[in-house]
């Protein structure tokens, strides 16, 4: 039997940037939602949708991107750059879980306005403290250093600065 250690030309397709930061922010995701179904303000059902993996990264983006004044579907929609439907689809689910509630747009009758609803509050919040225990875990796995230097390195990428 002989195998080859040399690189092959193709490894390139494993080992690139883009897919090492897809691998990273699904690590990063997962563990986040690790946190928040142990989390005492996630309510049971939450909590218990989340740990049996029912709750997924695309839940996240309304998570990470409703702003606490709400929004109308198609703003949030191009916050998490998604389609309309496919954010339509994560509202609804979210809607029944008790996480956002739609509502009457104020600068607008015929719009409605997604908000969270105080329970979604909770989940916010319980988002915010497993993102802090995530990054600092990071920081645990990598060292302060190269911690910095990704976090500054992904911070000039994805705001375009050359």
């Amino acid at each position: 039997m002989s195998f080859n250690l040399l690189p092959s030309a193709h490894d390139w397709r494993q080992a690139h940037l883009g897919r090492l930061l897809g691998h990273a922010m699904r690590r990063f995701d997962e563990r986040v939602l690790q946190l928040m179904a142990q989390h005492i303000e996630v309510p049971l059902a939450l909590a218990n949708l989340a740990a049996r993996d029912k709750v997924s990264a695309a839940h996240i983006h309304i998570t990470r991107h409703l702003p606490l004044e709400g929004a109308r579907l198609n703003d949030l929609a191009l916050m998490a750059g998604m389609s309309k439907q496919a954010m339509g689809d994560l509202v609804t689910q979210c809607e029944a879980w008790g996480l956002v509630a739609r509502g009457p747009d104020g600068r607008d009758s015929r719009a409605k306005r997604i908000m969270f609803t105080d329970t979604g509050l909770a989940w916010l919040r319980a988002f915010e403290q497993a993102v802090a225990q995530a990054e600092e875990e990071f920081v645990q796995a990598v060292g302060k250093d190269v911690a910095t230097v990704v976090s500054l390195g992904l911070e000039a990428y994805a705001n375009g600065y050359r």
